[in-house]
């Protein structure tokens, strides 16, 4: 009779152990499936620590085209042509690869925005997907501005390598776009398309011909009032019938001495 109650109730063990271990291995794999396909999907695009956040709810990030708010931002070298024709083959690639390192460090780790692609020497990035953030715009003009900065510290390198200084031009745009997967059969890749994403690329083409760095619109210096700015101009950007009014950041107001207060 002892060995009838004892060899039921092991089994019962048996299999309830059996049980835990198999649902608990289960629901790992399933959970480790699921954070590497969020690592696989935005790894390349967004910081570790976003992918990480994300890794912690799956299921509520995909690449399915959406409509969104977002603020997008385009960079591009000056005289890219005359410097590389100044560099050795070799030279051209550390250079480039350099600077392009140094801006997406600017961009992914210490701004959380999305690096979107490099254009050659041009680098595309933009703000609010595929996490969202509130304060988009806020942080990628702080991003345009790291990037500036960071740019006269890498001239610095540059000039003991015996390389020529590098310039950028940068435009920001805040606005509705599309974003998500796009593109052909053939490749595809997590960007972002509208009108919106238009006006910032020729936000950067304008910097060139009105000297300066930087070039915001309307719609980003609204959302980020702390900043001071400098009215450049009213102008008719190609594809829009519109003009618009853009802007120079000179800095947080606080920041800003008497003299450009009364420049301005």
């Amino acid at each position: 009779q002892h060995g009838d109650l004892v060899l039921p109730l092991a089994s019962g063990l048996v299999m309830i152990l059996v049980l835990f271990t198999l649902n608990m291995a289960y629901g790992f794999f399933i959970e480790a499936r699921g954070m590497r396909q969020i690592t696989g999907l935005f790894g390349q695009y967004v910081p570790p620590e976003l992918v990480d956040e994300m890794a912690r709810n799956p299921e509520r990030f995909n690449m399915a085209p959406r409509a969104q708010e977002l603020t997008v931002l385009f960079s591009d070298v000056r005289g890219f042509t005359t410097i590389s024709e100044s560099l050795t083959p070799e030279d051209l690639s550390a250079y480039i690869n350099e600077y392009l390192t140094n801006m997406s460090l600017v961009i992914r780790e210490r701004h959380r925005g999305t690096l979107d692609k490099y254009m050659g020497d041009a680098v595309m990035a933009f703000w609010g997907a595929p996490l969202p953030d509130v304060e988009h715009a806020r942080h990628a003009l702080r991003a345009g501005l790291g990037m500036l900065a960071r740019v006269e510290q890498i001239n610095k390198e540059f000039a003991q390598r015996g390389w020529p200084p590098i310039r950028i031009g940068i435009g920001i745009n805040t606005g509705p776009m599309s974003v998500g997967n796009m593109g052909s059969e053939f490749r595809i890749a997590y960007t972002v398309l509208g009108d919106a994403v238009n006006l910032g690329s020729r936000l950067e083409g304008l910097t060139k011909g009105y000297s300066v760095s930087l070039i915001v619109s309307e719609a980003t210096r609204e959302a980020v009032p702390e900043y001071v700015y400098r009215e450049i101009d009213r102008v008719r950007v190609k594809g829009k019938d519109k003009p618009i009014t853009i802007y120079e950041p000179l800095g947080l107001r606080e920041q800003i001495d008497g003299k450009w207060k009364d420049e301005l």
